[in-house]
């Protein structure tokens, strides 16, 4: 078998991927075998277990592929100031992005709503792309204008990553052209965001934001 460094291996890694993720648009997650995943790469059924365990570790593979194009396409979003503006882009970023793969995303959003699959978000096998989007939420806070508490500043993309997966469970089950419903919760939730963070500047809520933040820190150490 060869080495699955070199760029051979990458690139014939990577056709296994993407042959995969068409037949999941094609066919579905549940009904795609390995060995059709296989036949479609061009490779053997033996060399596609060489790369992939099953289609779990695909799917991690593509989590970890979203993640690096949706970073690419936020990119213009991030050369604003704003905050609201900055992270209203990022969120639509993920839309456009995304949108290939809305035909099959809630076939496999069922197996990743599992706590005990490695599909699931919050999962081990996941944390590569967990901490991937939280940087680009990290990026999306600290180049805006916000003047925030250190504490809440250093909480706050990990809680954008979670408002990030609430918008993921509502884009699949959007039925509506181009995802339309979605783009129209994206451009009303970010400012609302917006406003609420910097809120928690004044100092009637500030008590209140650090109770929040002690409860994350319980909850997390739990």
């Amino acid at each position: 078998m060869p080495d699955k460094r070199t760029a051979k291996a990458e690139l014939t890694r990577s056709g296994i991927v993407t042959a995969a993720l068409r037949l999941f648009r094609a066919g579905g997650y549940d009904a795609t075998t390995m060995r059709a995943i296989a036949d479609e790469a061009g490779v053997s059924l033996g060399s596609a277990y060489y790369y992939f365990s099953g289609k779990e570790e695909l799917i991690q593979a593509f989590y970890d592929q979203i993640q690096v194009e949706h970073a690419a396409a936020a990119e213009p979003a991030l050369s604003a100031t704003a905050f609201g503006e900055r992270l209203r882009g990022v969120l639509e970023s993920y839309v456009d992005v995304a949108a290939p793969y809305h035909g099959f995303g809630g076939q496999f959003f069922r197996n990743a709503a599992d706590p005990t699959s490695p599909l699931s978000p919050f999962s081990v096998e996941s944390t590569p792309a967990r901490e991937a989007s939280t940087a680009l939420f990290r990026r999306t806070v600290e180049g805006s204008d916000l003047k925030l508490a250190p504490a809440l500043r250093e909480e706050l993309p990990e809680l954008l990553w979670l408002l990030h997966m609430g918008v993921v469970l509502f884009w699949v089950h959007d039925r509506s052209p181009d995802q339309r419903r979605t783009r129209t919760l994206v451009a009303g939730v970010a400012p609302l965001v917006d406003r609420t963070v910097r809120l928690t500047r004044l100092p009637v809520v500030r008590g209140l934001v650090d109770d929040v933040l002690v409860l994350l820190r319980s909850l997390r150490e739990g």
